[in-house]
Formats: C-alpha cells, structure tokens, sequence
C-alpha cells in the first residue's frame, strides 16, 4: 500500500471564505481549531432552517511533506467533502470535485516544498448546486456540510495501484476464480515492463500465490485485469463472514515499487426470478435502509459509530440487509457490514430529480467513483444505478447500467423505481412499495407492478404512509409496528419477490417539503437516537440467535378510547408464552400462525387476562363463568354492542343468578378497570423447546428510575478521533421503559473528552442519547447526567492513544 499518513487533527477553520484566505501567510489565529471528520456547523436537533449549514467555509493545515526520492510523488485523499471542494497547496490551486458522497484523490507533488511545511486550503462550498447529483429539486433528506469523512497523505512510487477490484467467480464449483482489475497509475507516462506478485491470505496463512509479467503502454491510468484458479476455499456468508486478503507487490526488475492489500470474500450472490441465492442457497432479503446522519453532526462520524450502525441492523434489529439510501456510505460501515455479514444495496447519490448533461456526467462519475470504492466489500450484492423514483430516460440509464457492468460484470444492478410497468435497463426490478394502508394486502402483486420476469426486490415499504413518534399513543406505535409486519408476511409467502428492505432504520431530519413540520421525518423503527420503537422488535423477532420478548403494551386502560384495553401484542421468537396476574397462572398462548403465516416468528396475541379466575371466585357454574367470560372480553374490546346471542345470554344469567345492572358492572370492573384495587402484577414467561428463556414483568410505576448506558467506555484515538454514544432509559421497577416521559437532564463533561451537542437535554418519550468524542489526548474522563428528580449518574472512560 501507499505510504499512508492520517491527517485527521488540528485543522484551522473558519466558517467563511475570503480570497486571502488562500495565502500561506495569512493569519489563521482567529479560525477555530478542529478535527475531522467536522460538520461544518451543529445543528438542533429538529425546528432548524436547512439553510444554515449550506454556506461557503474554509479548513486550513500545515502539514509537513516529507523529502521525496527522484520517483516518489505525494498525494492526498478526502474520503468525502460535503458539497464542492477546491484544494490549495502554498496558495496553487491543485484541484476541485464536485459531489460529497465518494473519494477523490489530487497529487500535490509539483506544487509541494518538499521536506518543510506547506499550507493546505480546502473551500467547501456545502450550498445544494443544482448541477451537483442529489440536488436540482426537492430532496427528502439533509446533505449538511463539512469535511465529514477522513483525509490521507500518501507517499506513492510514480507508477502505483491506484485501486484494485477483486472479483470472485465460479465459487461453488471446483475450481473458484478471482477476477483481479488492477488500475496502474503512471504519473510519468512512460512505457514499462513490470512483474506483479500475488498472495492470497487466509486467517494470516498463505494459501495461494501467483504473479503476472505486464506491459504498460505510457497512458496516465492503465488497467490491467487477469484471471486466476484457486483452490479450497472458504465461503463467505451471513453466519461465516470468511474474509481473504490479496496481497500485491508491483516489481520494476528487482524492486518492488509498490504493494497493494485487498480484503475480499469468496461468495456468489444472485437475484432470479424466483428469489434471491447466496451461495447457491435461497434466502428472503429482510432489510432496512439507512440513512448516514447524526443528531446534531450530520454526517460527520468516525469508525466506532459507523460500525455501531452496522452492529445495530445485525444484532438489535436482526435484519440480513441494508440498503445505502440514497448514496454510497462511508468505508468504515461497509468494512463492519463484511466482518459481521450484512448484505448491502449500493446506490449512487440521487433523489427523483434528473439534470441535465453536465448533472448526468457527474452521475455518471459517482457510479464510477461508487463501483471503484466498493467494488471488494462481499456484502455489497447489487448497484444501485439509477436515482431513486426518478422518471423514465432510457438514454441516461443505459449508460449508467453500461458503465456498471463494465466495471464490474459479477454483481447486479438495479435501478429502484416507484412507477408500474417500467422498462427494465438493469438486471433486477427494484420497487418502492406502499400500498399497504393497513387494511389491504401487504404488498402488490409482482405481476401487478411488471410484466417482466426478472428478479423482483421491494426496496422501500411503509415510512411516510404511517409516521410514528417514539412518544405516540400505544395503539399508534403498535399500528406501525402491525404494518411492517403485514408487509414482511407478504413478502415471505411470495416466492417471486426476493425480499423486502422497509423504509427505514431510524428518524432522520429533512427539508421543509417533508417530515411533521419540525424537520424531523418519523418513518423509522427508532428515532435518531437509535432507540427503538415497537416495530423494531417485529424485525429483531425474526432471528433465532438470541432469545427475545417485547410486550407491546403498558397494560394501562387509561391509554385506551373508553378505558378498552386492546389485545396484547407480543413480538417474540418464542414457542410459547405463559401468563401470570399476580402469581396465578392465566393461560398459555401461541403465534399467531393463522394471521401471519408466512413469518417465521408470528406474534403472540393475548386477549384474555382472566384465564379461569371467574370459574374459580364467582358463584357461576363452570360453563356460565365462560359465557361470561367471553362477554366481558367483547366489552372491553369493543364497549356495550352487544350481539343479539350475547343479550340473550346475558339475560339468562341475569335471571338465573339473580343478578343487577351495577352488579354486572361490578363484575367488569373488578376483572378489567381495576378501579380501586390493589396493583396489579403481570408476568409474561417466554418458552423454547418447552425450556423458560426469558421473562417480562408489568405492573403499575411507583419508583421510577434512570438507566445510562454507554457503546464503549473506551474511546481509541486512531487515524482520527473516537466517541461513545451513551443511551439514557427512564424505566419502572422491573426495568420497562416508561414512555411518557420529558425530564430534563444537564450534562457535564470532564477530561479528555467533549459532549456532542447540546449539554442541556430531554427526554423524549422517556428516552435520548447522546455521543462524547475524544479531544486528541489520553486519560481518564466522565460525563456526569443530573437530574433534579432522579438525582446524578456517572459513567467513566477511557482515551487511548492508538498507533
């Protein structure tokens, strides 16, 4: 690899350009000192102008360029600059790129003073310029500003690897083949013979090597691509995510002049028309899409908090797959995606609008620049090659498509789409899908929504066709959690649809155009925190590797229309479950395989909290308490509507036991108001395999309590700093969340570490977080959270320094 040197810390910035700011010699005293990845201004976290990020600003470094040899040039990378960069060295315009959501590399060689510093000046115009893909129209989504991604010298051989591409063929056959691209820079333009050196590497042991004579021809970029067998591999997939590095070494006669790692995995993924393969083995897509913004920051995160995100579709939601929406992520996210085995859609920058040429040829690039970035992730299973919901322009999307395959002919592409009966370019028919309202079906039919018999993936589902706030009513937040559930039915009983992907992992903020008017658009399964809301459980309880239970009720009346309690859902990979009210057993309950038959774990559905109570403290008779019993449930489900069968029966009983209207109202107090009564105590007791897992206990808050737990109580300083998001919960005595809550929290920092964000908070619906970041030193540090109702927490750290 290049000789790489991070320089992430102490930049100079001001949020503002002036022409002098470019010169070496200008004063920089006043601009402020900060670390990338950087924001170029915080931001509230909702009622906010999205104009107040877009504004000219400038970054300034000095940053020491070390002696050269006679073939030796420097480089630096921006791994992503919100929106328009211009780059300067010693006052010399070097380069510009415009689009914040991919790399771009400049050579700062021929306007360097080698060995001494020089001074580096980044303009980063962060407007929304209409010529710059997403931008021209609306756009359901904040773009922020900044350098938000990280930046890299590289000292490199005149003629290097600029990138590399491994791609893997024929994997479950016997004989496996890499597919190796390699794009030769030649910065002199000269013709020359090389000898390149291969090395697979498996768990540290080298398990092939190979290497290659070639020729370069003197033009500036060469590719270079060869096809090798190998043998005895190991496959990478969602339980075994088996990763291999290539090695490479670039020889000029004995020399080597440069080397190259490449971290891959062997797997075959493939979308047919009856479904979707990995490995030659069918498996259900069940995704969420993910937005790349923070509260307050935007997109301006380091590793520890991409890979948390990562880390939270896998294992807190138990999803298989992430679509990027709507633009390729940041290296990090897709390095974790690989390691823990999460699939990814991969998709340029873009949302409904198309521009024009100038707009289109950047576009263009970004699929290029996207392919190119991502091309060796085995997560990564199709491009994404047209720009979200945007109309039809056959000319435009046969190029990107050409372009696609042409880079990389192993992968699919698609193109997602919210429009019926669309010619298909790409190889497989990506569909936004809301037709769900609650009521009707799932999913539309695949024949309904095209004709052709390509694979068939539904990219998007539910979000804006019902927003829920974490602190919404209970039947709210339960409705949304129902829908997603509707739609993963749907989309698992339908063997021609491969998956399904909902819209989408958390909250996020917007422009004006969308959202509920605060900047915020609910549409996730948690909000911008990460915290979950119901129906993140609908998707966590699909997976098996963890036993789960989440009861989707407080078990209080009064959150109901008329005091009706609602039937009890429970999202859960249980068996089986069992009831208790206080202590005594109610009943045993099962998945409701009836309603949801196609999920692998249906919820269970609790809709009798009486069990036998009546039959064993009433003066009825066994069959009479039944009857009785059934009554009380319609009422308190439905109010006194009673059918002329349960008038007639209530009657009887009226007569036969002698018994009077405040008596019977007696009867449904006692056994489902409460009124007046002793707290009631509900167990819920989880089975698999006829074996207890897992408990959950209801009853009314006495003393509540606040929680605050941290990711990581250690942050690692590396190529740039760390953070830790620390995640407060207001719960009751047996650790349920309490919802309906809004206190107010002052924090407090101390050592070498500063809060993200506000120092004042609240909670919102009885839950916030929020991220501390190191500051460039180590030691040991804490974050003191005060309440004046619950008094202090705190929670300690440590920086390190890593080399």
């Amino acid at each position: 690899m290049p000789n790489k040197e991070d320089i992430n810390f102490d930049w100079r910035y001001s949020a503002d350009f002036k022409e002098e700011y470019i010169s070496p010699s200008f004063d920089d005293t006043n601009f402020a000192n900060v670390n990338i990845p950087h924001t170029n201004i915080e931001t509230p976290y909702n009622n906010f102008d999205e104009k107040m990020y877009q504004f000219v600003s400038t970054y300034k470094k000095k940053i020491l360029i070390k002696k050269l040899s006679a073939d030796e040039r420097i480089y630096i990378k921006f791994d992503a600059i919100m929106t328009y960069a211009k780059v300067y060295l010693n006052g010399q315009f070097i380069g510009d790129h415009k689009g914040g959501y991919t790399p771009f590399r400049l050579d700062l060689t021929d306007f360097a003073i080698i060995d001494s510093l020089n001074d580096l000046t980044v303009v980063v115009d962060s407007h929304e310029k209409e010529e710059i893909p997403p931008f021209g129209f609306v756009v359901d989504y904040l773009s922020y500003g900044g350098i938000y991604r990280e930046v890299s010298l590289e000292y490199c051989h005149q003629i290097h690897i600029g990138t590399a591409g491994v791609k893997t063929k024929n994997v479950l056959s016997e004989k496996p083949e890499l597919e190796i691209d390699l794009y030769i820079q030649n910065q002199n333009q000269r013709k020359a013979d090389l000898k390149v050196e291969f090395a697979l590497i498996f768990e540290e042991d080298v398990s092939n090597s190979f290497s290659k004579s070639i020729r370069l021809t003197g033009d500036r970029t060469e590719k270079i691509s060869l096809n090798k067998t190998v043998e005895n591999i190991h496959l990478w997939d969602l339980e075994h995510p088996n990763l291999y590095f290539l090695e490479i070494s670039l020889f000029h006669g004995d020399r080597c002049i440069d080397s190259y790692s490449v971290r891959f995995g062997f797997r075959e993924a493939l979308f047919t028309k009856k479904g979707f393969l990995l490995n030659g083995k069918k498996l259900k897509i069940l995704g969420l899409n993910r937005h790349q913004s923070f509260p307050y920051v935007g997109y301006a995160m380091p590793k520890s908090a991409q890979y948390k995100d990562a880390e939270i579709l896998k294992y807190e939601l138990g999803v298989n797959t992430v679509r990027l929406s709507h633009y390729p992520q940041s290296d990090h996210f897709m390095n974790r995606c690989d390691e823990i085995g999460l699939l990814v859609l991969d998709e340029i920058p873009g949302w409904q609008h198309i521009g024009d040429e100038s707009w289109q040829r950047i576009a263009l690039q970004n699929v290029q620049e996207m392919i190119l970035k991502d091309m060796n992730h085995p997560s990564v299973i199709i491009w994404g090659i047209r720009i979200n919901e945007s109309s039809e322009n056959p000319e435009f999307y046969q190029k990107t498509n050409f372009l696609a395959h042409s880079l990389d002919q192993t992968r699919q592409t698609g193109g997602v789409r919210n429009i019926k009966k669309s010619p298909l370019l790409e190889d497989v028919y990506t569909y936004n899908d809301f037709f769900h309202n609650g009521t009707n079906q799932g999913l539309e039919r695949k024949r309904a929504v095209t004709q052709n018999r390509n694979p068939y993936l539904i990219t998007e589902h539910n979000g804006h066709m019902f927003p829920t706030k974490k602190f919404d009513d209970e039947s709210h937040r339960i409705e949304q959690a129902k829908r997603h559930l509707k739609v993963i039915n749907a989309m698992k009983k339908d063997d021609f649809i491969a998956g399904a992907i909902g819209w989408c992992m958390f909250d996020y903020n917007t422009h004006k155009e969308f959202g509920s008017g605060d900047k915020i658009c609910y549409h996730g399964v948690m909000d911008m925190f990460r915290i979950p809301k119901d129906a993140a459980y609908v998707y966590l309880s699909q997976q098996k590797r963890t036993p789960m239970m989440h009861v989707a009720s407080s078990l209080n009346i009064g959150e109901y229309k008329g005091s009706m309690l609602e039937d009890i859902y429970i999202f859960t990979n249980c068996d089986f479950i069992k009831v208790y009210k206080n202590g005594s057993y109610i009943n045993s309950f099962y998945p409701q395989r009836d309603t949801y038959a196609s999920v692998d774990h249906p919820p269970i559905i609790v809709d009798d909290l009486i069990g036998d109570a009546i039959e064993k403290n009433e003066r009825f008779s066994p069959g009479d308490a039944r009857i009785i019993k059934k009554i009380l449930i319609h009422i308190s489900k439905n109010g006194v509507k009673l059918n002329v069968l349960q008038i007639l029966q209530m009657g009887w009983i009226f007569l036969k036991y002698k018994m009077n209207q405040h008596q019977a109202q007696d009867l449904y107090t006692k056994y489902f108001g409460g009124w007046g009564a002793a707290s009631v105590d509900y167990l819920f007791e989880g089975f698999i395999n006829d074996s207890p897992v897992i408990k959950v206990h209801k009853s009314q808050v006495f003393t509540p309590h606040l929680e605050a737990l941290a990711d990581s109580k250690v942050l690692k300083e590396g190529a740039t700093y760390d953070v830790s998001r620390v995640v407060l919960h207001l719960l009751d005595e047996n650790n349920n969340p309490i919802v309906y809550a809004h206190d107010t929290l002052i924090l407090t920092a101390e050592g070498p570490i500063e809060i993200i964000g506000p120092t004042r908070l609240s909670l919102i619906g009885g839950s916030v977080a929020f991220w501390i970041k190191s500051i460039g030193k180590s030691g040991t540090a804490s974050v003191k959270i005060e309440s004046h109702r619950f008094g202090q927490i705190e929670k300690t750290f440590k920086v390190l320094k890593e080399d």
